[in-house]
């Protein structure tokens, strides 16, 4: 009290006299021009208005109610309330001792009044907020007259997934009856509400899944939960992101979009995403997120020429893997080999770039391996957030978690019992689950989320990833015990660019597929259309190749596909062959190579396309000096691409 009255008076007491945590909230209270005479809060708001905030807050209420009920003994014992507020300070509601509460009411410490330290002073409500960490505020550290009979403990309640702070616990008490112990319980309540909202959110992922995958089907498909996150992307959806210039990763979780707190928001967006793609998801009248049909990528990059081939079933191929459609030697023999690797139960790692057909090769084995009786089960590790990977692959037993299905959910593991389970983009995997899918391969057991008893498990593991497994384990992102039990043997699938004749081949193909699935005649290819797709370097690989045949096949007219049926990416962006360029520089390729000049053409173009036309970026990406970029890129007539690509990233 001493320092208080110096204080107001403008002197300056010693540090060992006051906490600085209460000097420094002291502080504040002068530069908001807080009345310290005052003898209680400001009045509550309306009970209306107290009704809207609250329904904001539904969720956050949910999760505490049975918490503070569990207290109630505690506080009526102690003499003392538990309040809970929102991050505006405004409390919502309140339990406790029925003679505290009346003396509450006195100061107004009760439901509808802020506490926030620019009006009431320092208190542990105000204060904990504004610290962001538990407070405790006794008697006479208050700011305010009105307030020292009391003392009081909060802290912040956050949320489990990004550390958001949805409110304030806080627990108060007179002076003389205030339990030491306040900080303690008030802390360990705050972790049990956590603890709830963590399931109820959980809950609500599962339920915006569901209804999600059942009202859509489209390719490029991203799912986000009502807070803004993405929890769920399909394959082609993350390649669309990065063509968009957006990123996406599901181990790091960021908000992508504003909150979405009713079924009437419009959410706010990045700029690479309109608002027109984005559907409000909404079940039972309670907005549950939304889903954003992306438009699928259609960018270009480097060129190789190809010699015209006319599609014919491949015979030699094995029948496991006639899904596979190549016309390609070196691709014939690479199945050939896959083939009988599949026959032995070991795992097998599938190495390859994003589109080249991973998928298909994990079918084929699974169709020529020993599990082939069984079920063949699919799961893409980079497609989902990290709570919801872990109940997708492990399952969780009944009343795991608030809203968990009745008798609990088979895991993907336990679901490929007796055959196959291919796990894609492992790479992509949260190191903290990668103990546990070791634990599984090692002992053939697993545990489902909230049981104790293993059950036994026996599968074919299939995995697949676009990364360098081994620089993700040197530098810390992949465990090394996991990449070795998962690398048993290994098979690199080459990108499109590399099938010699693939592309005519896979063209043909796809034409004839599309034509069947759209009721319309299966058009040839012109000579020109198809020299543009030969000439085209197929980032993308297959998947991309098929997204741009379909495309053409719609917007043809006439009775070919023309070259200006194609993206204008694609014959906008054609450049001279690698042949041709060699010729050009005087050093025609062997035949079935590609020449050191036309690699390093590749490589440019694929730099500069990767960072947006950013010469800088791409100049540090290549290892060489900025001036040797811009003079290849004038060398190579590369001018186009910068200026195409720039600003898409």
């Amino acid at each position: 009290m001493t320092a208080w009255e110096r204080f107001l008076a403008g002197e300056r007491e010693p540090v060992f006299s006051l906490r600085d945590l209460v000097a420094r909230s002291w502080e504040r209270c002068r530069r908001f021009a807080v009345d310290p005479r005052q003898v209680a809060a400001p009045p509550p708001i309306a009970e209306s208005y107290l009704e809207e905030i609250k329904a904001g807050q539904r969720e956050l209420l949910q999760a505490s109610a049975p918490v503070m009920a569990c207290a109630r003994d505690f506080l009526r014992e102690t003499g003392t309330v538990m309040l809970l507020a929102d991050p505006s300070c405004t409390i919502l509601t309140m339990e406790g001792d029925a003679s505290t509460l009346d003396a509450a009411q006195i100061v107004h410490l009760q439901p509808g009044v802020g506490w926030g330290e620019e009006k009431c002073g320092t208190n542990a409500i105000g204060t904990a907020l504004t610290l962001a960490q538990p407070v405790q505020i006794h008697s006479a550290e208050h700011f305010c007259a009105g307030f020292k009979r009391w003392s009081c403990a909060a802290t912040a309640i956050r949320h489990p997934h990004d550390g958001e702070i949805l409110g304030v616990l806080d627990v108060s008490g007179l002076s003389h009856s205030f339990s030491r112990q306040s900080l303690a319980l008030v802390v360990t309540a705050a972790q049990r509400i956590e603890s709830r909202i963590t399931m109820q959110e959980m809950e609500l992922r599962y339920r915006l899944l569901e209804v999600a995958r059942s009202r859509s089907h489209s390719d490029g498909l991203l799912v986000v939960d009502r807070r803004g996150y993405p929890i769920w992307a399909s394959a082609n959806a993350r390649a669309a992101i990065e063509a968009l210039g957006g990123v996406i990763d599901f181990s790091r979780p960021s908000r992508l979009v504003g909150p979405m707190n009713s079924a009437r928001d419009t959410p706010t967006v990045p700029p690479w995403l309109r608002p027109e793609w984005m559907e409000a998801i909404v079940d039972q009248g309670e907005r549950l997120g939304a889903v954003v049909h992306l438009p699928l990528p259609r960018v270009g990059r480097a060129a190789r020429g190809t010699s015209e081939r006319q599609y014919l079933p491949n015979e030699s191929v094995p029948h496991a893997f006639a899904g596979i459609v190549t016309a390609d030697p070196a691709m014939q023999a690479l199945i050939h080999k896959t083939d009988r690797l599949a026959r032995a139960k070991v795992p097998i790692l599938l190495l390859g770039e994003t589109g080249v057909g991973k998928e298909e090769f994990a079918q084929g084995i699974h169709r020529a391996g020993p599990h082939a009786v069984g079920p063949y089960v699919a799961l893409n590790c980079g497609g989902l957030s990290r709570e919801l990977l872990a109940s997708e692959l492990f399952g969780y037993a009944e009343g795991a978690f608030t809203g968990a299905r009745r008798g609990g959910m088979v895991g993907k593991i336990e679901a490929a019992h007796g055959g196959t389970l291919f796990l894609d983009e492992i790479g992509e995997m949260p190191l903290d689950l990668q103990p546990h899918l070791l634990r599984v391969l090692e002992r053939g057991e697993i545990y489902r989320l909230g049981e104790n008893t293993p059950r036994k498990v026996d599968f074919r593991l299939i995995a697949a990833t676009h990364r360098d497994l081994r620089r993700e384990v040197e530098e810390g992102r992949f465990r090394m015990d996991l990449f070795y039990r998962i690398a048993v043997t290994t098979v690199m699938i080459p990108p499109l660019r590399e099938r010699k004749g693939d592309v005519a081949v896979l063209a043909a193909h796809f034409v004839a597929h599309f034509a069947g699935r759209h009721g319309l005649p299966a058009k040839p290819l012109s000579e020109e259309a198809l020299t543009c797709l030969q000439q085209y370097a197929w980032p993308g690989n297959v998947r991309e190749l098929r997204n741009v045949i379909e495309s053409a096949l719609l917007m043809s007219e006439g009775e070919w596909i023309e070259r200006d049926d194609l993206p204008p990416e694609i014959w906008q962006g054609s450049v001279p062959t690698d042949e041709k360029l060699a010729t050009a520089e005087g050093d025609r390729p062997l035949e079935g190579t590609i020449t050191l000049i036309g690699a390093e053409k590749i490589a440019i173009m694929r730099a500069i396309a990767t960072h947006g036309g950013n010469l800088t970026r791409a100049a540090a990406d290549l290892k060489i000096a900025k001036s040797t970029l811009y003079e290849k890129v004038k060398r190579y007539g590369l001018g186009h691409a910068v200026v195409r690509t720039r600003g898409k990233n």
